[in-house]
């Protein structure tokens, strides 16, 4: 108030001083003292030559108020010159945050002077005031709601100020209390045990689940009403929501006032609209039946499902809408899905961008949507899910865009984002099964643009040495049929590896070709030469192994024959969350060169969500081995093992199953012919962290299995169990695991090891 009336005093005398009109012949500033006389011009609306009036002189005090540099404007007339005399605001000299514990001083000041508070710029009381009410706030955001802020503003010599802010911060208030009222039908446990909102936890001081967010609420409150949409209650609503806060700002308070209705049940589900596909077919794909209990989710679940399948015969903009008729005199509901299809839609054109390495054909071969076809959205994700599986892009997007001018035409835009497809590595690593190990590999997963694979790699531990290289060309025929080979040479002394002392010299190769049968199906087929040498210590034999060679000697040159099946429907290759993978193969060391033998084995893992953040994991392995033909006994260097972080953990790795007493009197393991192992985790977040990181993650798990020897038959009751937690991280070094195990049942002789991990990429 004194503001204004100080301007409209200004604005009197102003009037008053300029009663007559006149030229200006010059116009003079006075009180400058940071600000230069230009700024000001730049504000005048009058200039030298202009006739001056009162309104003009009126022009000039506005103008420079409104600039905000000044706190005092007059204007004057001597003779014919313009005198303007001001007083500059004071400039900020200093700002002093004092008190806050929780926000960084530099970035409250950063941010300040983005808003111009800062030093060297104007001061201004109602700018002052503004960062108060923002500070405010944002200690209200952070739950300290008890927060008290005071400026202090010290004049400076030359028209300067020092400003110190003191923040008193208080304590995060903090809910104490979540009641929900009318809720007839459910317990309030049950209510809330989705909530985001809670009371708090024993970790609630580092999630911070127990502070109050409007943000969080509005979500609880709509996961309370689809709770009970979900259940049959049509009518249920919100009545209202207090929030209260206790008199010392610390406890918060939260009501919410509901009224759940009736439930209802549905009385009759039925189809209208143009029903292109056979309503026997669509009817199967609706989830909610009659008599069965009113569900939103499943209703929508259903709507889902009938505009997929549309989308699949080409109705890309199909419409589906479930109308409910309510009769709430018997509390039940009819339901009626109106089909809507629209027009068929045909693909005109498939364009790609971003590719600027990979060649087109690399990319058009994984397609399963083509040109001048129907558009089947079914189709077009599965091209987007193959293109994405290749590895050689970051990010793939699709658009489906209506061709101008034409009704039943669209064209698909399939946007890629390259990433680097090659690799070199070089690292070491560790495990308590293979020691230290030094690896380096070069891969090239599209090399040329082409899409083949080469790749080479070392690999040097405690237990092997490897060096390998391989080449893959994933569509050796248009119809996707893979073909590749790979040379090796692998040395290997057992004894490292806690089972009897033997060394192991091989070298060979493979052929492989890969079919594909279905989308996530293919069948393998190939076949390998392997030369092996074995040599046995001079001392602390073991008799079989002395037997063995002694009958079939201790070089071999053996040909195999390789078949298999594979499936994979896991959502991702590395740490999925849903899908199965399974596999089966089969190895017959042919007669001829040397020794005569088979290996088959299966493999699976199922992974099942069990809400956000839950996955439940099952795994199971099945081997088996035999000697045929001319080879008496199977090879005991083929042999299965188990034991270990790959296997049954809390056990040392490898030594399961049969032990051998050396010529020395000591026992040690020898594997088997015949390995069952299996088990079953909870793969959960880590709770403190954020949940958006999927590179690491936590489990509880329980593990089983065991190997028999050729002269034992399966009795599961040698099976070994264990149970614990593990941690896996995908670090920039590779997979780095960690597991804490106790055995639940264990024998006289089992070697166990509680912690056990693996650092680095391990083969």
């Amino acid at each position: 108030m004194r503001k204004l009336l100080q301007f409209l005093v200004m604005l009197c005398l102003s009037a008053a001083v300029m009663a007559e009109t006149f030229t200006i012949e010059d116009i003079r500033v006075e009180g400058l003292q940071r600000i230069s006389a230009g700024t000001v011009f730049n504000y005048l609306p009058v200039k030298v030559g202009d006739e001056m009036s009162d309104n003009d002189a009126r022009g000039i005090i506005r103008s420079l108020y409104k600039s905000k540099y000044f706190n005092d404007v007059q204007v004057e007339r001597q003779d014919n010159v313009l005198v303007i005399k001001v007083q500059e605001r004071p400039a900020i000299s200093s700002i002093e945050l004092v008190g806050n514990k929780d926000m960084d001083s530099a970035e409250l000041l950063k941010s300040l002077r983005e808003i111009g508070f800062g030093e060297g710029q104007v001061f201004e009381q109602a700018m002052l005031e503004r960062v108060e009410l923002e500070l405010e706030r944002q200690y209200f955001s952070r739950g300290k709601y008890g927060v008290a802020i005071e400026s202090e503003v010290t004049p400076l010599s030359r028209n300067r100020v020092a400003i110190r802010i003191t923040m008193a911060e208080g304590v995060v208030a903090t809910i104490k209390d979540i009641n929900i009222v009318g809720n007839d039908s459910f317990e309030q446990e049950e209510l809330t045990e989705e909530f985001q909102t809670t009371t708090g936890t024993l970790l609630s001081f580092i999630t911070k689940d127990n502070q109050y967010s409007r943000q969080k609420l509005s979500a609880d409150l709509e996961t309370l009403r689809s709770f009970y949409l979900d259940r049959g209650f049509v009518d249920f609503t919100v009545e209202s929501t207090q929030v209260s806060i206790s008199d010392d700002k610390k406890n918060m308070f939260i009501t919410i006032n509901i009224t759940e209705g009736d439930k209802y049940k549905i009385d009759e589900v039925r189809l209208a609209g143009n029903l292109i596909v056979p309503e026997e077919e669509l009817f199967d794909l609706v989830t909610i039946r009659q008599n069965s209990v009113f569900s939103r989710k499943a209703i929508t679940k259903s709507t889902e499902n009938l505009t997929n399948r549309l989308g699949n015969d080409g109705y890309a903009f199909a419409n589906v809408n479930a109308v409910p008729e309510i009769d709430r005199d018997a509390k039940e509901v009819d339901l009626t899905f109106f089909v809507d299809p629209g027009r068929r839609a045909y693909v005109r054109r498939i364009q790609i961008s971003g590719n600027s390495k990979t060649r087109d054909e690399v990319l058009r071969r994984e397609m399963r949507q083509q040109e001048s076809a129907w558009i089947s959205t079914e189709k077009v994700e599965q091209s987007k899910a193959r293109i994405s599986r290749l590895g050689y892009f970051e990010n793939v997007n699709v658009e489906t865009i209506p061709v101008p001018g034409v009704q039943d035409q669209v064209d698909l835009n399939y946007g890629v984002t390259e990433t680097p497809s090659g690799s070199l590595s070089a690292g070491v690593g560790y495990s308590q099964s293979d020691g230290i190990i030094f690896n380096a590999n070069v891969t090239q997963k599209n090399f040329l643009g082409s899409g083949k694979h080469i790749r080479f790699g070392f690999n040097n531990s405690s237990i092997n040495t490897i060096y390998s290289f391989g080449y893959t060309n994933p569509y050796a025929t248009i119809d996707g049929i893979s073909q590749g080979f790979n040379a090796y040479y692998r040395k290997t002394d057992a004894d490292e590896a806690n089972i009897a002392r033997y060394t192991l010299d091989a070298f060979g190769g493979d052929f492989t070709y890969g079919i594909p049968i279905s989308e996530e199906n293919r069948i393998d087929l190939g076949f390998g030469y392997e030369h092996t040498e074995i040599d046995l210590p001079s001392t602390d034999r073991i008799l079989r192994y002395e037997d063995f060679i002694d009958r079939e000697g201790d070089s071999f040159d053996t040909v195999t024959l390789n078949a298999g099946w594979s499936s994979d429907s896991r959502d991702s290759a590395i740490l999925p969350t849903s899908g199965i993978s399974q596999s089966v193969s089969a190895e017959v060391a042919i007669p001829g060169p040397s020794l005569q033998f088979y290996k088959l084995r299966y493999k699976a893992n199922a992974y099942k969500p069990l809400g956000e953040d839950l996955t439940f994991a099952i795994r199971g392995e099945f081997g088996y081995g035999d000697a045929y033909g001319d080879t008496n006994e199977f090879p005991f260097f083929e042999n299965f093992y188990a034991g270990g972080i790959r296997s049954v953990r809390g056990f040392q790795a490898n030594t399961l199953g049969v032990k051998e007493r050396t010529s020395r009197g000591d026992e040690e393991p020898v594997g088997g012919n015949l390995l069952v192992s299996g088990g079953a985790e909870v793969i959960f977040p880590v709770p403190f962290m954020d949940k958006s990181l999927k590179s690491f993650r936590l489990s509880a798990f329980t593990d089983f299995g065991n190997v028999y020897d050729v002269n034992q038959d399966f009795d599961a009751g040698l099976l070994r169990y264990s149970a614990g937690l593990s941690a896996i991280w995908i670090s920039p070094f590779g997979a780095m695991t960690f597991s804490i195990a106790a055995p639940l049942k264990k024998e006289d002789g089992d070697e166990t090891e509680a912690f056990q991990f693996s650092l680095g990429s391990t083969f």
